[in-house]
């Protein structure tokens, strides 16, 4: 298959990258500056450039895209805003790799994690704005997209088991009562759901065994 990986350098979407050539995709990273890849093919581009002719082509898109600095946290909404118009009416499937602030904190869905005192006050401005994004994403129509939330805790350390659990809206804990994911793992699901071409236009979350 032929995919595309914004934000291909950094921690979640080096790993991505990594899946998929180890599975033998045909790899594009699309970054702001070079960077060392093992994908097949690179685009040196902001994703706010990106155009509907640099994203034709690809089975699918997965939107890695982090920022880190507050000022800036409104292009989390903004750039997945842009995606979705690029994409707009065509086959490519959107995959985006979000945040767990979004999810509900259990069945009744009547609050959200980021709402929560289980979210920590310093990870709230980035959590509400990743937030805001899933919210503009998902009353689209135009799009095949899914979007992934990690479990509260997303471990950029952790090893690469090869399992996890898929579930919905609500945060999930795992057989020890607790949420959590590698990145690694997060990475196999993304690649998992890409060949099996699953929950299109549904948010899904991820969590360890």
């Amino acid at each position: 298959m032929k995919i595309a990986v914004i934000g291909a350098n950094g921690k979640s979407g080096t790993l991505v990258v990594r899946e998929a050539t180890e599975r033998g995709h045909e790899i594009t990273a699309i970054m702001r500056s070079e960077h060392p890849t093992p994908a097949q093919h690179t685009l040196i581009k902001d994703v706010f450039a990106l155009t509907r002719n640099d994203l034709s082509g690809f089975d699918a898109v997965v939107d890695a895209f982090g920022i880190q600095t507050p000022e800036n946290f409104h292009q989390h909404k903004g750039h997945l805003v842009h995606l979705a118009d690029a994409l707009s009416g065509t086959p490519t499937r959107l995959l985006v790799i979000g945040g767990a602030g979004s999810l509900y904190t259990d069945d009744t869905k009547t609050k959200r994690l980021v709402d929560s005192p289980t979210m920590p006050e310093e990870f709230k401005p980035l959590s509400i704005a990743k937030t805001q994004a899933y919210d503009a994403l998902r009353i689209r129509g135009d799009v095949v997209w899914t979007y992934l939330s990690p479990a509260l805790v997303f471990n950029p350390e952790g090893e690469r088991t090869g399992e996890y659990q898929l579930a919905g809206d609500v945060l999930t804990m795992n057989a020890d009562g607790q949420s959590e994911i590698s990145y690694a793992d997060f990475a196999v699901a993304v690649l998992d759901l890409i060949e099996s071409g699953e929950h299109q236009c549904e948010r899904v979350s991820v969590v360890s065994r």
